[in-house]
């Protein structure tokens, strides 16, 4: 028994020795223009989502989903997130896309996380993939109104949505609303 233990001690010694030197030596291939392997992609999905499920406080959202919140959620998305997680018009952005792994497009897939947990991603954000901990520069307040926001994604009111729409340039203001007609 003593001789199996030290065999298995050895082997995993040198598995480690191993992993190591493939990882030192550059092996790893770690450019963000290429597809990371399935077995990448399934340890970090899971690693994100555990460490969420076991980091983030076990808190009540204290914003609810009114008109006004979602408005201001709207805003604060289209200001900060949407760069790189879309809008209604543009819900596959390049610049998204161009992050391994690639940015989650709400538009496309909202997000499922419970509030808690996406609130802890958006203040603390999430190492080696682009997301900011926006702790700096957003209050609790605002982070909790971009999570109930995120919460009611598919069914927003027309007002929130209007703040998602890209501003008519003047040209476009002026065919969007035609001149009345003058009378003399």
């Amino acid at each position: 028994m003593k001789n199996f233990i030290i065999g298995v001690i050895f082997a995993l010694v040198v598995a480690a020795a191993g992993v190591s030197y493939y990882v030192m030596k550059g092996y790893v291939n770690t450019r963000a223009d290429q597809p990371p392997s399935a077995i990448e992609s399934k340890l970090a999905m899971s690693a994100m989502d555990a460490s969420a499920d076991r980091n983030a406080p076990d808190q009540k959202n204290p914003v609810t989903a009114t008109e006004e919140n979602l408005v201001a959620g709207a805003k604060l998305f289209h200001d900060n997130c949407a760069g790189c997680h879309g809008l209604p018009s543009n819900s596959d952005t390049e610049f998204g896309e161009s992050f391994y792994p690639p940015v989650p497009q709400f538009f496309k897939d909202a997000p499922d996380m419970p509030d808690n947990e996406n609130f802890y991603v958006i203040k603390h954000g999430v190492r080696w993939t682009g997301m900011p901990a926006w702790n700096k520069t957003l209050t609790d307040q605002q982070i909790w109104q971009i999570t109930t926001f995120l919460a009611t994604i598919g069914k927003l009111p027309p007002a929130a949505l209007q703040q998602l729409e890209p501003p008519l340039q003047p040209a476009a203001a002026a065919t969007a609303a035609p001149a009345k007609a003058e009378h003399k």
